[in-house]
């Protein structure tokens, strides 16, 4: 992706406020992108641990933590139970109560109703 949109992801990111979460997908939609959350997790793969952008706050779409796969899960979740995240019994957080949305982003200050 072009690094405008790389650009968009951060800047993103680095507004998600403490204790809020945002979903791959949703990043990429903001960012301009619709469909590209994978490319989104690729800008922040690169982020975690060498950044001071609270990168632990993009989670996957069903309120899990995907990073487990690339060894900094335990790391993520402790980030973010550390912001008051809270997560049940399956390893989810209740994204009705803590998915963030930009008030600015047009069109987006209330999330669209579920697709499902």
């Amino acid at each position: 992706m072009p690094a405008t949109f790389q650009a968009r992801v951060l800047a993103l990111v680095a507004r998600i406020p403490p204790g809020r979460v945002m979903t791959y997908g949703q990043l990429a939609l903001l960012a301009g992108a619709p469909g590209a959350a994978r490319q989104a997790g690729q800008v922040l793969n690169g982020l975690m641990g060498h950044t001071e952008l609270p990168w632990q706050r993009v989670i996957n779409a069903q309120g899990r933590i995907s990073t487990y796969k690339v060894g900094v899960g335990e790391v993520q979740e402790g980030l973010l139970r550390a912001e008051g995240v809270a997560f049940d019994d399956t390893g989810r957080c209740d994204l009705d109560t803590l998915q963030w949305w930009p008030e600015d982003a047009p069109g987006r200050a209330v999330p669209p109703a579920p697709l499902w």
